[in-house]
């Protein structure tokens, strides 16, 4: 069916919303691409090596050694450990509360366009099949104005109509794999600041009545 046709006239088989079909291609992948680039960048620094080098310079009494090592990481870890140092010499519930709301504000970060993917995922099928009845659709009007034709003229139209399904679960199918790895890297992150809160707190309160 697609023999001797090029990319542009089979996409114009399956009507406009191919072209929107495309725009959710290339937008997915934008996100998917750069939010994979992200987590890479603020997971290099290792959760142990690091709360190591943290803990080193807290018990030379180095406080402030170790917020500049914080802030010389990308490391979610390393934001909300940063805002429990602050808060050094404090009650240990105002440090506490401190890195939780830390954690908060990075988790917002992590899961940033995340829904853009969740939502291209959830809907591109639909958006397929929309595109495919009004294919669907058209092929039968234009038999009815045409007066003639058979059953291989409504098979070949159909076929064509299909295009649109196929390219929405062809858009979907990576959207919604890659959204579910995501938030699997969000899940571990977030379990990753809450460890080196809680080790934090331990560091910073350890011996205080």
């Amino acid at each position: 069916m697609f023999e001797g046709k090029t990319i542009v006239e089979i996409i114009n088989m399956g009507g406009f919303t191919m072209y929107i079909l495309l725009f959710c291609s290339v937008l997915s992948l934008g996100v998917m691409l750069a939010k994979l680039a992200s987590y890479r960048r603020k997971s290099r620094t290792g959760r142990v090596e690091f709360m190591a080098s943290i803990k080193s310079e807290i018990e030379k009494g180095a406080v402030a050694r170790a917020i500049a090592l914080c802030e010389a990481s990308a490391s979610p870890s390393a934001a909300v450990v940063r805002a429990g140092l602050k808060k050094h010499g404090h009650e240990e519930k105002i440090i506490s509360n401190a890195m939780e709301r830390e954690i908060m504000l990075e988790t917002v970060k992590l899961e940033e366009y995340t829904s853009i993917i969740g939502t291209i995922g959830n809907t591109a099928v639909y958006i397929g099949l929309f595109g495919t009845v009004l294919g669907i659709v058209r092929a039968f009007h234009n038999i009815s104005t045409i007066g003639t034709g058979g059953i291989s003229v409504v098979i070949g139209g159909v076929s064509e109509a299909l295009i649109c399904t196929a390219t929405g679960l062809m858009v979907a199918i990576p959207a919604v794999i890659g959204y579910n790895y995501f938030m699997k890297r969000v899940d571990t992150f977030v379990t990753e600041m809450e460890y080196c809160a809680s080790e934090t707190t331990d560091l910073l309160t350890i011996g205080k009545p």
